[in-house]
């Protein structure tokens, strides 16, 4: 079992109670995606996964250990990485090769064993040509290809991906999709495409009214 989340409640304020039981299991080999209307509390409940929300009441549970404390979640979040909603507040190097370099150096490679790990990146995502680009530069759709990269250098076991067809053209939305199809990673996924959805997910939960619930995915 990769994460259980048990009985998570939280509340926001002037917003009111929007997770009121929540609760699943992610296993090895998952690829799951949570649906449910704008506000119903999808990004919050990821966020609570890599512990950056505290709910106000329930258990987390990761790769087989209780998580309680923020000391708890480093671990976590060095096996289990968030591709976030909007690029912008993942990219902030001057070029791809340090944003995605990052990582790795935070994880105490040198910089050398980091810029290997940033070549055969781009060099297996088909991104080769972005290396020296000036990250600010970049389409929303290179930008959200590139920090997908920047989370694939963590060489996480799980991905945790928020609305990652957001500002996507046709073209690269094809090659997002032909991407996460081949990685090796279990997958969570928010998203409201529903064919994006049935391409990458084998499981689906929906989130209303504060709870999770099993639902078929569409074809």
């Amino acid at each position: 079992m990769l994460f259980k989340l048990d009985n998570i409640h939280h509340t926001w304020p002037r917003r009111g109670a929007i997770l009121n039981g929540a609760g699943f299991q992610l296993n090895t080999g998952d690829r799951l995606a949570i649906t449910g209307h704008n506000g119903a509390g999808k990004s919050t409940l990821l966020k609570i996964m890599l512990g950056l929300i505290i709910p106000d009441q329930g258990a987390v549970e990761a790769f087989g250990s209780p998580r309680t404390c923020e000391a708890d979640f480093h671990e976590v979040r060095r096996r289990a990485g968030l591709v976030f909603q909007d690029p912008d507040d993942q990219l902030f190097c001057p070029t791809v090769a340090d944003d995605i370099a990052f990582g790795p150096l935070n994880l105490g490679k040198s910089r050398d064993e980091a810029l290997v790990i940033v070549d055969r990146l781009l060099s297996d995502l088909d991104l080769m040509y972005l290396r020296d680009a000036i990250t600010h530069r970049l389409s929303g759709g290179e930008k959200r290809l590139v920090t997908l990269a920047c989370v694939l250098a963590m060489d996480p076991e799980v991905l945790i991906l928020d609305e990652p067809t957001n500002a996507l053209d046709e073209e690269n939305e094809a090659r997002l999709t032909e991407i996460l199809r081949a990685l090796p990673q279990s997958i969570v996924l928010v998203s409201h495409d529903k064919c994006f959805r049935s391409k990458i997910a084998n499981r689906s939960l929906r989130l209303k009214e504060g709870q999770l619930h099993e639902e078929v995915l569409a074809n």
